[in-house]
């Protein structure tokens, strides 16, 4: 006969749930799918490969700094927690391996104390990345937690920038840092390592942000947009990369950890074909309007349709972690013939929902400042960046404007002519003023076939020039902006052939095509040394309006105009 403990309650359905069934499912109601309260243990079991979790229990004293009492004296709060918990502060550490890499975790439990902030919890924090950065694995955090601990005051205030610092010091090192926030994670803790993770993971419905609800509508009694702070929530504003079920946690985390390591490469998948037209007379002359006209049709594949067909497997990355995720824009991490690797691209989509869903591949700032973080960390893990053009330009609204729209694409010129690690980019239909090129200044770029690289679109070119959009034809051959142009002019390095009647007739050959083309431009460029690369890709641009770059150029330039020698 089963007892009451057999038994338990959803707290957000109020369902009565089978004790060891929501055990097996790791505390996911099975009839409202919420996800309920783990502790710091159970985190680490749920994560860990079999037989792998090996506990760290290093000394770290709770002390009083404070002399606090708030009613009770907090050495006595500390003895109740305790008990209650049979931990000995708010967070376990642990090594272990997620999908086969070795990583090292700390495990926050809000069971103990809120799982507040306390000097001994920063110092366990603090330690636990320290441990990766000895052992050169990657670290990973999970974190449940309402703040900062009060009774330590500005003691515990103090680990926010403790563990930040711990953080950076991961990154100067290149190793891969995941944040997995659980419910709820808020104050000092949202405000300093939770959010310094190269890749920052959600559960369903957890609750994040730095001054919860409560205190915001006591504080200053504005009222909240539903589902405020929830991880969905967080996700369609740009500060978390992707919310992901208790039940492929694992596997999430082990793929990201592997592409992160470098672990997994195959090496296996041959010498790439070489595809990749550099010869202008070997393309046969079209028309450039008719150029502009197959490169829009809304029937070629898009960045996503590229994506699904040329990698061996692909986790999208979102946000800017400044406050959106612009949809004209996807990128993540995936493989590329067993090699990792960090993919970008416009995105437009087939039909007019699609079109309005990502607004026409037209991106705002949030979508320039996503993908310099994808490419900040390319150059931290050390990974090539693969680049896919497809856009009419960038989004000229006003909210664009506001935001600094000139600022970011500048920026990304900037950080792109500076980024240690190979850059391809594939133009692969539109590629329109600096909306495209913000993502384009890069070692290799090749254009498909039927594809068009113009300073402007041939309508806007016709209504300023010829004061009449009807002339774009005559404004798009002027322009040249058709492949074989482009590859005479030298703005392409070469042109990615087409199936018969192009990419919108043959989705498959285009994708195995462009595939070829990656991998063989990316397996020249992955034996230069970054100084060489960086070098190699601003002289790639400096010619462009002179002569060709050599190191002494700049200073006889400079000397011939009267500058100092």
């Amino acid at each position: 006969m089963s007892s009451q403990q057999d038994w338990v309650l959803c707290r957000y359905c109020h369902t009565i749930v089978y004790a060891k069934r929501l055990a097996r499912n790791h505390g996911v109601c099975p009839q409202c799918g919420r996800c309920g309260p783990l502790t710091a243990h159970e985190r680490l079991a749920m994560l860990a490969d079999r037989d792998t979790l090996q506990l760290l229990e290093p000394d770290v004293p709770s002390d009083d700094p404070l002399c606090f009492t708030d009613g009770e004296p907090y050495p006595r709060r500390l003895a109740q927690a305790r008990q209650a918990t049979g931990m000995s502060e708010a967070v376990v550490c642990a090594r272990l391996s997620i999908g086969g890499t070795p990583v090292v975790a700390a495990a926050m439990d809000f069971r103990f104390m809120g799982g507040s902030l306390s000097a001994a919890v920063g110092e366990l924090i603090t330690l636990t990345a320290e441990t990766a950065l000895l052992e050169c694995v990657p670290l990973v955090l999970v974190t449940a937690s309402g703040g900062v601990r009060m009774q330590e005051g500005v003691v515990g205030l103090m680990q926010m920038a403790k563990t930040a610092q711990a953080m950076q010091q991961l990154d100067e090192a290149g190793l891969v840092t995941i944040c997995l926030i659980t419910d709820p994670t808020y104050g000092g803790v949202a405000a300093s390592f939770a959010m310094l993770g190269d890749i920052v993971i959600a559960e369903p419905g957890a609750r994040f942000g730095f001054a919860g609800p409560r205190v915001i509508a006591q504080t200053i009694r504005q009222e909240l947009p539903q589902g405020f702070q929830t991880a969905e929530f967080l996700l369609e504003r740009g500060f978390v990369d992707l919310v992901c079920p208790r039940a492929v946690m694992r596997e999430r985390i082990g793929r990201l950890l592997s592409v992160g390591v470098g672990r997994g490469a195959t090496g296996k998948a041959g010498p790439a074909e070489r595809v990749v037209i550099r010869d202008p007379d070997q393309l046969a002359e079209q028309d450039a309007w008719q150029a502009v006209r197959r490169a829009r049709h809304l029937g070629r594949p898009t960045t996503s349709d590229y994506l699904r067909m040329i990698l061996d497997d692909f986790d999208e990355l979102h946000g800017d972690r400044v406050g959106g995720d612009c949809p004209a824009i996807i990128g993540g991490v995936g493989r590329l013939g067993g090699e990792s690797i960090v993919v970008i691209g416009h995105e437009k989509g087939h039909n007019p929902t699609d079109l309005v869903a990502h607004n026409y591949g037209m991106p705002a700032p949030a979508g320039y400042r996503k993908a310099a973080r994808l490419m900040r960390l390319a150059a931290k893990w050390g990974l090539p960046v693969l680049t896919l053009v497809d856009t009419p330009g960038a989004y000229p609204g006003v909210d664009a404007e506001l935001q600094g729209q000139a600022t970011v694409i500048a920026d990304n010129l900037r950080l792109m002519s500076a980024l240690p690690v190979p850059l391809v980019t594939v133009i692969t239909g539109e590629g329109c003023s600096g909306g495209a090129l913000a993502i384009a200044a890069s070692d290799r770029v090749l254009i498909m076939e039927n594809a068009i690289y113009t300073v402007i679109s041939p309508e806007g070119c016709a209504a300023i020039l010829w004061k009449d959009s009807a002339a774009a034809p005559d404004a798009a051959r002027a322009l040249r902006v058709d492949a074989r142009s482009l590859l005479e002019l030298g703005v392409v390095d070469g042109v990615v052939p087409e199936p018969p009647g192009g990419a919108h007739a043959d989705h498959a050959e285009a994708a195995a095509l462009v595939r070829a083309a990656i991998r063989a431009e990316l397996s020249d460029l992955t034996s230069l040394d970054p100084g060489r690369l960086i070098a190699n890709r601003r002289a790639r641009f400096r010619r462009f309006g002179g002569r060709p770059a050599h190191p002494t150029d700049s200073a006889v330039a400079l000397a011939d105009l009267g500058g100092p020698r």
